[in-house]
């Protein structure tokens, strides 16, 4: 059995490490790979540096702590540890795929140190065109971003967001033609919160009912039918849901059921924008694939916690990248 110490030597044309000693040339030590027969030396340069890379690809891509790759790779961890921070300190720049008909989505999530990365991600072929670091989503860089998309050739056809008032704004101002869908598991959750997961209430109660059929909604005979049921719905509990109290201590009129009210009004302003994917199925009807992607990009990160904030960002972009490529 091989020593895990020694290092293994790569095939520069399979990339397998299923190599042995074969001779000498030249009093360089010569290798063969045992799966594709060629035979190579062990000073290659350009085959050192490719190997390094693979290393570091594996660590960013395929979940692979450093110790695990001290085991499969021969390098020390202090070695692995110097190669990636150097490959850290150079990340790569995302190409953009100038298309037709992109179906965007727009996301933003946070991280810790107060990092925000905004993803510009075309639905249809899994490909992030942009991306953005900042400290929150702001309307002026995400106005800024939308139009560099479209400066370099990208063609947006529609927009999926959670609703966020910056991403709003900024698609009704550089893409007034763009089909702006809202997430219906963002506008289900908001629902939900506001009406509580128990409602109180017959209105609150039959509300709840209503917004849990939303996202099953497939043709528009469905949607004419749920949209008969939430009016039905309103002209019953018009009244309860408009009825008003005096606060003695502001000295103003409130809303009595505002949780109920503020529940049904979020449906009633996102309505418009409910329902574009029944003309186009292309048109994702929520921001579920993008919070997956950021869902698996977090858990990549926390195999490597204790990266400082620069190189978290870098490897983030670097992750980005790969992504990009597969």
């Amino acid at each position: 059995m091989l020593d895990e110490n020694i290092k293994k030597k790569r095939c520069w044309a399979c990339n397998s490490l299923n190599t042995i000693k074969w001779g000498k040339q030249q009093n360089k030590q010569r290798f063969k790979c045992k799966d594709c027969g060629i035979l190579f030396t062990s000073r290659n340069v350009s085959v050192s540096k490719s190997n390094r890379f693979i290393w570091f690809e594996r660590w960013v891509i395929a979940r692979r702590t450093i110790g695990q790759l001290v085991k499969e790779s021969g390098y020390s961890k202090r070695t692995l540890k110097r190669y990636f921070t150097w490959y850290l300190s150079k990340p790569p720049i995302l190409s953009i795929y100038p298309s037709e008909k992109v179906n965007l989505l727009i996301d933003g999530t946070y991280f810790s140190n107060g990092i925000c990365l905004v993803l510009y991600r075309d639905s249809t072929i899994k490909f992030t065109q942009l991306y953005r670091f900042s400290d929150r989503e702001h309307y002026t860089e995400i106005k800024e971003d939308l139009q560099n998309l479209l400066n370099l050739g990208v063609q947006i056809e529609s927009v999926t967001s959670d609703g966020h008032r910056s991403i709003l704004k900024a698609v009704k101002e550089v893409l007034p033609n763009a089909i702006l869908q809202r997430c219906l598991v963002h506008i289900q959750r908001d629902c939900r919160v506001w009406s509580t997961k128990n409602p109180k209430s017959f209105a609150g109660y039959d509300l709840k009912q209503i917004t849990s059929k939303m996202h099953t909604i497939k043709t528009h005979h469905q949607l004419s039918l749920w949209l008969l049921e939430l009016q039905n719905w309103y002209i019953e509990y018009q009244d309860y849901i408009n009825e008003k109290s005096y606060n003695s201590e502001t000295q103003r009129y409130w809303f009595t059921h505002k949780m109920v009210r503020i529940s049904f009004m979020t449906i009633k302003r996102a309505l418009p924008n409910m329902f574009h994917y029944l003309d186009n199925p292309k048109i994702p009807k929520s921001t579920n694939s993008i919070e997956s992607f950021f869902g698996h990009m977090k858990g990549h990160l926390n195999i490597h916690r204790g990266l400082s904030y620069k190189h978290r960002k870098q490897y983030s972009m670097w992750y980005l990248y790969f992504k990009n490529k597969m």
